[in-house]
């Protein structure tokens, strides 16, 4: 890789050039350019790709299969929103060279420690500022990177800290020179002041003193010792500390920025819910379109969007299905000029993805406006595709009076259809042998034979829909009265809010939707339904934003499985709740949640401009139930997005914190025009830990942007 290759670039089955790629010595970057382009080339992290697909794993390499073999072909898959890189090798060791080596070099990124990702940071802005490439930097290129890093620094100081680290007076400084000129710029007075709280000497921390440091900042309790220990072994990188049992600044430094200093809960970062509850009891993640990669007018359907979808932990994928011209059914938004793609393609595709991020449950939901005849095609290729994914057949046979749960419907798929007739009839037709009078039987089956003759629908699909009944709904009355379990009925945003928050929902299934005004795939904010209770509140997933944000965060939660349990109150048929009186219900205990924002930590630009510099400020908005919206915000700092320190309190009370999301913003402060988005992190309130943690910030699209983060004193207490 390091040698390079030729590989053919493609996007389109008319557009193939060859482009020439080699590693760079770092290991982690990517160039590439075409023999033709002069100076011009293009470089990429291996660090942004999440992985590698072997073979005719893309609608673009599948339409030029008859022209390339699937062992010459291979797609580089980025995070994030950021399309896919399709190539071609010439031959099938070499394919296999980039296969293989970009995965090994995946891994290697994915497991690196804080201190190898620090350092690996702070290489490539060595080699960034390094103009001339002569593995040396003098004044002139530092103070270029200064600005490169966001920070705006008094040209003295910058000097007198340069002359510090050439050490050998050469005027420049190699690569071991420049990570301690960093280490010197990097010096955090914050976290030294938090350290010299608790440690006797002011060097180290004994573990007694981080003991104390555990217990009384964090929270930690009786766990503080073991923890303390661990934590020395874990992120000391001196090992004669590591032997009196110790903890140096660096080590300390490295422990609050890593996962466990995070401001997310460890324990709720995996599987910790009950999976045993009916899957009414739980919020869904859930995608409304899901074929669209961008608006529902003209824009392009791909299988890349449900791929895109369920590695973020979507549990219920929207299909919207209409006739083909060759009697092969076709998905896309109807009447518009969106591209299509087969039917048989997209369930292809969820057979293929669908329990790679999360073993539970996923939910199909088809928007059905073809023929009888091309529903019965759909019918045979959900069979023959999914086999035995497909859950077909009541679990006990027995008409359920409650659904099934997650654990119980690991690793299959569910269609939520329409369908003609109930659970019941289906029961009839199947238990023959339990059915003593002949007549009465047949009698029976007629009566259900006939209901389909009525329907334009396949029998064949509607056999396929047992658990989620997709039926029209017929007001407060009959739904309390008539529904069953496995009934959904599906709701616009418009009046979704006015008729759920009078229905029990701990006892029935709802979704609801985007507006159909909403031509450029926005979304509207789904706390408002999760607030009265809607299981599937289904979002436009290929668009970024506030809402998709609150989505991430919800279910970033329980293993980011795409399943979180609702609250006690929620579930429970005996208990009144009314977001709008969270005061009135059982158990009703307020509490204060007080945010000391510290300081920020490499904060990205949001205008590459030369010499441009972020003012940023943080805002933190929270989403509940109505009397917990609420939000606030820091001052700005003037031209340094590098560190900036900010060292203000903002205080808010939480009524309903089963169902409260905190979100953090970061913003690039303008006085002319509204302010530029810089980073965000969006949580769950019952997952934040107290004491001093740091915030990994994320882009717009959700991708982390590392080392950029935050650094906060959180505390929680009871509202007195």
């Amino acid at each position: 890789m390091m040698a390079g290759s030729t590989l053919r670039k493609v996007k389109s089955r008319s557009w193939k050039k060859n482009r020439y790629f080699r590693l760079l010595e770092d290991g982690l970057t990517i160039w590439y350019k075409s023999r033709w382009a002069g100076r011009g080339h293009s470089t990429f992290s291996v660090t942004d790709l999440e992985a590698v697909r072997e073979g005719h794993q893309s609608e673009v390499l599948l339409s030029i299969a008859e022209e390339f073999p699937a062992e010459l072909c291979f797609t580089l898959v980025f995070h994030g929103r950021q399309g896919n890189l399709d190539l071609v090798a010439e031959s099938p060791d070499e394919a296999q060279a980039w296969i293989q080596g970009v995965r090994m070099l995946i891994h290697k990124a994915q497991t690196m420690d804080e201190k190898e990702r620090l350092d690996q940071w702070v290489w490539d802005w060595f080699h960034k500022a390094d103009k001339n490439k002569d593995g040396k930097m003098n004044f002139k290129e530092v103070k270029k990177l200064l600005k490169m890093m966001n920070v705006e620094m008094n040209e003295d100081h910058a000097l007198h800290l340069f002359t510090m680290a050439d050490k050998s007076e050469s005027g420049s400084l190699e690569i071991e020179q420049f990570v301690f000129f960093y280490k010197m710029l990097t010096q955090r007075d914050e976290v030294w002041k938090v350290f010299q709280d608790y440690s006797e000497d002011g060097e180290k921390l004994m573990l007694e003193e981080l003991q104390s440091f555990l217990s009384v900042e964090q929270h930690e309790g009786e766990q503080s010792a073991q923890h303390a220990q661990e934590l020395i072994e874990r992120y000391e990188p001196s090992e004669t500390a590591k032997k009196q049992g110790a903890m140096s600044l660096d080590g300390f430094q490295m422990y609050l920025c890593s996962q466990e200093g995070s401001i997310f809960k460890p324990e709720h970062q995996d599987l910790y819910q009950d999976m045993s509850q009916p899957l009414s009891h739980y919020f869904i993640s859930s995608s409304h379109n899901t074929y669209l990669l961008e608006d529902q007018l003209r824009g392009q359907s791909s299988l890349e969007a449900y791929i895109q979808a369920l590695k973020r932990g979507c549990r219920c994928v929207e299909v919207d299905c209409w006739d083909g011209y060759d009697g092969d059914p076709v998905v896309y938004h109807g009447h518009t000029l969106t591209s299509k793609i087969l039917f048989k393609d997209v369930i292809s595709t969820l057979k293929e993805y669908a329990f790679r991020a999360s073993e539970f449950p996923v939910i199909l939901s088809i928007e059905n406006h073809c023929s009888v005849e091309q529903q019965t095609v759909m019918a045979q290729y959900l069979r023959q595709i999914l086999g035995d994914m497909l859950q077909t057949t009541l679990l006990d046979g027995q008409v359920p009076q409650q659904l099934p749960s997650p654990q119980e419907l690991k690793g299959k798929i569910l269609l939520k259809a329409k369908k003609i007739g109930g659970l019941e009839e289906y029961v009839d037709e199947t238990c023959t042998d339990e059915v003593s009078d002949e007549e009465e039987m047949a009698n029976s089956l007629c009566s259900y034979f006939r209901l389909y003759t009525k329907s334009k629908m396949s029998r064949e699909l509607s056999d396929l829909v047992v658990y989620c009944k997709s039926v029209h709904f017929d007001g407060f009355e009959h739904a309390h009265s008539h529904a069953k379990c496995y009934e959904i009925s599906s709701f616009s945003e418009s009046k979704a809010k006015n008729v759920l928050q009078y229905l029990k929902l701990n006892l029935l299934h709802f979704r609801t939707y985007p507006s159909g005004l909403r031509t450029d795939s926005s979304n509207y904010n789904p706390q408002d339904m999760w607030s009265v209770g809607c299981q599937i509140v289904a979002l436009n997933f290929q668009t970024a934003g506030l809402e998709m944000d609150l989505n991430d965060g919800l279910f970033r939660q329980n293993g980011c499985c795409g399943y979180v349990i609702k609250p006690d109150f929620m579930r429970d048929g005996n208990t009144q709740f009314s977001p709008d009186k969270p005061e009135e219900r059982e158990g009703y205990k307020p509490l204060r949640l007080s945010i000391q924002v510290i300081s920020g930590q490499q904060l990205p630009k949001v205008n590459q401009k030369e010499g441009s510099i972020v003012d940023p400020l943080v805002r933190v908005e929270i989403y509940g139930v109505p009397q917990d919206q609420a939000k606030d915000e820091t001052s700005h700092i003037n031209n340094n997005g590098f560190n900036p320190v900010w060292n203000e309190t903002l205080d808010f009370t939480i009524h309903t914190p089963e169902l409260a999301l905190v979100c953090f913003v970061v913003e690039d402060h303008d006085k002319a025009s509204r302010n530029d988005f810089i980073g965000q992190y969006t949580l769950p309130f019952m997952c934040i830990q107290p004491g001093y943690r740091h915030i990994h910030l994320l882009s717009k699209d959700g991708t982390a942007i590392p080392p950029s983060s935050l650094f906060v004193n959180i505390s929680i207490s009871e509202l007195t």
